[in-house]
């Protein structure tokens, strides 16, 4: 399997009253982990959009193991460990800069039709980028 990796600084507007990121803000760094790893691939999601195709997020679980604190350069890497039809599964870790597993989580995303929110095939393009990387 192949893993991506992308860099996200913590800033300030990430962490709560203790100055640790805040639990809910870990989702948003996997996130944007997902969006460029897809952007590398040479996935335009504005290209999807105009053709009523997205992803969204069906299941997510996460375990927070250790925090991440405001200033920090964590790493996230992402691989996919399930691909179906219309939907795949992401495993994703946040690493600290002295390589502490911070969180780990599994990210189930469905291809969906925005029109009418259905569940559809992942578009053939996508979906044998996907299967290189398994």
């Amino acid at each position: 399997m192949i893993k991506h990796s992308h860099n996200v600084r913590v800033y300030y507007e990430d962490t709560d009253a203790g100055g640790i990121v805040y639990y809910a803000n870990y989702l948003k760094f996997l996130e944007r982990a997902r969006t460029e790893w897809l952007r590398q691939m040479g996935t335009d999601q504005d290209i999807l959009l105009e053709r009523s195709v997205g992803f969204v997020v069906k299941r997510v679980e996460m375990d927070n193991h250790a925090p991440a604190r405001f200033n920090e350069l964590l790493c996230i890497q992402s691989e996919i460990v399930e691909l179906k039809r219309a939907s795949l599964v992401f495993k994703q870790i946040i690493i600290s800069p002295n390589k502490q597993c911070l969180v780990s989580a599994l990210i189930r995303v469905a291809c969906v039709n925005l029109s009418n929110m259905k569940p559809q095939a992942i578009p053939d393009k996508i979906l044998g980028e996907f299967s290189r990387v398994i």
